[in-house]
């Protein structure tokens, strides 16, 4: 079984998914499946079968959370220090247009570019780690290769 690194925040918020979907989602879709259930002839019912579609995209999210969470370890990321590793906060320098950017290295599970959180054992992660401030770091692209600079290192909580 391979453990699934995460952050307190990450471990937290995969947990309230959880708690959400098997409190408040799966118990709404059982209501709307036993009233398309009760409109009749269920072949020709889109309403059911828009219901068991949805059920079943629930139930596969609630097996996935639930096998993240028996799988997690959490790591204490303000305990960490020094160079990049696991829950660090990355500042960036793009060497060719001076374009800043940040990422915290976070667990697969609680990825999420959009919000900055970038999975941990990506190529451009790989590529961060054991780097310190004022380092370069060279990120191979499909549109070729990119170089960065390290501003700063952070580790919150």
């Amino acid at each position: 079984m391979t453990r699934e690194y995460l952050t307190k925040a990450g471990r937290e918020q995969i947990e309230g998914e959880l708690r959400k979907l098997l409190s408040e989602e799966r118990p709404r879709i059982i209501r709307a499946l036993a009233a398309a259930r009760a409109h009749g002839d269920l072949k020709e019912n889109a309403e059911f079968h828009s219901a068991r579609e949805k059920q079943g995209m629930i139930e596969a999210r609630i097996s996935y959370l639930k096998s993240v969470v028996a799988r997690s370890e959490v790591v204490d990321v303000a305990s960490q220090s020094g160079t990049v590793k696991f829950g660090a906060t990355v500042q960036l320098e793009d060497d060719d247009t001076g374009e800043e950017v940040t990422y915290q290295l976070v667990g697969e599970a609680e990825s999420d570019l959009r919000r900055g959180k970038l999975n941990w054992r990506t190529a451009f992660a790989a590529a961060l780690i054991g780097k310190d401030v004022g380092d370069m770091v060279c990120v191979k692209a499909p549109a070729g290769e990119r170089f960065f600079t390290v501003i700063d290192i952070r580790y919150i909580a």
